[in-house]
């Protein structure tokens, strides 16, 4: 049998076990939730390399005994020179660049999300930062062990990026694709850590760092500047809600895609299915899915300049029209371009009440490939998010692109408080949706939910199709069922690494804390 780890003391899930055994030495220490994480999320940052990095964004939930949960948004904004017409001379008119220069237009965000973490926990009870950052600067100089998922991601996309600046002369060996268990060593990184463990977070965006960053940035082609790094920062925002039969659920604000995780699941709830894992569980979550992705598609983007929204989306009046849509018999026939993305999520509980879920991303693997020989970094793709034509998300100067990342955090009607969430683009709503209504609306062991084979609709992190994927450990006669049904069904191996990287933590009311991560990964779940 499968069963998540439990204990009382401070639980934390990591898809890298460096991250979660300094996540839980950080918990044990004494800190909090918030400290456990920035801590989690730096050494991630070097560990796991092709999924996140210093150069990305980052979106946060924190829950906080007897107040209101709180988001922060550490989504990079579009650089003062990024226009479309800046870009059309450059060639690009069509689509957005997606790797070098051209694709790093975004400040990256996710280091003053950590900054506004940490603002959440009161100066005299902080642990120093030398404290948080000296596990990453540790695997940075000493060397990481190469996983076989960092392999071949990087085998898989060299071609695109050997040529990028600094990419090869950081992530490769030798001038090639380092084997899985080889040590890979950045030490440019590591002493980049220390700089920001003496100077403070904000030197990042405003001191020296800043400085050298944007001097690289600018000669290498990017739009970015140092002015705008020194005008960033990361926000603190109410989280987008919707209320369930089973409690409420919590995501991240646009320019996230976290409304369409909560339109599934609010869309589910009113299809009364009252039995797991059968045709009428996958039917009407795919169906409900897609019906999200539609109003996603034709809305989102910076909600500065949204026609509405998005948590009119999540009105009882829309959500009941948009449940009536779904046939649960017939599936909506489905033709659309989706988004890739890779990024990592990770959730933490501490003995003071505090949870966290935390997501940390460079879009694509390794994001735009530009690395900073001087400093080890790393900027992110995301600007690829963007549109050129008209719309909420059309690239200008200052604008925030479309995320796939979202955090999710529920406040369940029994009194648990549950953090949980996925790396896998498109798939992070779906694996939401799969994990969510295993555990809490089904009763499955938490682990047990994570494990369980799951679905994909669309394309996501290292797939092009756009068919409905299963893994092959689904019932036969589910599979013909859902094609039956007229699904387009593409089949995909045991646990690949396509359906995404999930984890969840769990807090009961009497202070009970449950973890689980994904065998499809190279995590812990850890609790004291």
């Amino acid at each position: 049998m499968l069963h998540s780890a439990t204990g009382f003391d401070g639980a934390f899930s990591a898809p890298h076990a460096a991250a979660a055994l300094v996540g839980r030495d950080i918990l044990r220490a004494g800190g909090t939730a918030m400290e456990a994480m920035v801590s989690a999320a730096a050494t991630i940052a070097v560990t796991y390399p092709h999924m996140n990095g210093i150069g990305g964004d980052g979106f946060w939930l924190v829950h906080r005994p007897g107040q209101k949960v709180v988001g922060i948004s550490a989504c990079g904004q579009a650089a003062g020179l990024a226009t479309p017409e800046w870009f059309a001379e450059r060639g690009y008119d069509k689509a957005m660049p997606t790797r070098g220069a051209l694709a790093a237009l975004t400040v990256p965000g996710t280091i003053g999300g950590w900054e506004k973490a940490l603002s959440l926990v009161a100066d005299e009870k902080r642990l120093p930062l030398e404290r948080l950052l000296s596990s990453a600067i540790h695997y940075a100089e000493n060397g990481i062990a190469v996983t076989g998922n960092q392999a071949q991601c990087t085998a898989d996309k060299l071609s695109g990026l050997r040529d990028v600046p600094g990419f090869a002369d950081t992530f490769l060996i030798d001038g090639e694709v380092p084997r899985a268990g080889a040590r890979l060593c950045q030490k440019p990184l590591a002493a980049t850590l220390r700089r920001l463990a003496a100077e403070g977070l904000s030197s990042y965006y405003s001191g020296e760092l800043a400085r050298t960053h944007t001097a690289f940035l600018e000669e290498t082609g990017s739009p970015l500047r140092f002015r705008d790094f020194a005008a960033y920062q990361a926000r603190m925002v109410d989280p987008l809600h919707v209320e369930t039969a089973h409690g409420r659920l919590m995501n991240m604000t646009p320019p996230t895609q976290g409304v369409a995780s909560l339109m599934i699941l609010a869309l589910f709830d009113r299809l009364g299915v009252r039995e797991a894992e059968g045709f009428e569980h996958l039917h009407g979550l795919i169906e409900a899915t897609k019906q999200a992705f539609i109003v996603r598609n034709a809305g989102l983007g910076d909600p500065d300049f949204m026609a509405e929204p998005a948590q009119a989306w999540l009105a009882d009046d829309s959500l009941d029209a948009l449940a009536a849509k779904i046939d649960m018999k017939t599936a909506l026939a489905w033709p659309y371009e989706p988004a890739e993305g890779d990024t990592i999520w990770m959730g933490a509980a501490d003995r003071y009440g505090n949870v966290v879920s935390f997501i940390q991303s460079v879009y694509w693997e390794f994001g735009s490939g530009l690395t900073c020989p001087e400093t080890g970094v790393f900027f992110q793709n995301r600007g690829a998010g963007f549109s050129l034509s008209p719309g909420p998300n059309q690239l200008a100067p200052g604008k925030r692109p479309f995320h796939t990342l979202n955090p999710a955090l529920a406040h369940l009607k029994d009194g648990r408080v549950m953090a949980y969430g996925t790396m896998g683009g498109e798939g992070q709503p779906q694996t939401q949706a799969a994990l969510f209504s295993r555990h809490v609306q089904f009763g499955q062991d938490l682990q047990a939910a994570i494990t369980a084979p799951r679905w994909l609709l669309g394309r996501t992190w290292g797939e092009e199709t756009t068919t409905l994927k299963l893994e092959d450990r689904f019932d036969p006669a589910l599979v013909t069922a859902l094609k039956e049904a007229g699904h387009d069904v593409e089949m995909l191996p045991a646990f690949s690494d396509a359906a995404g990287h999930a984890g969840a933590v769990v807090l009961h009311d009497n202070g009970l804390m449950e973890a689980a991560t994904d065998p499809r990964a190279d995590g812990l779940a850890l609790v004291d």
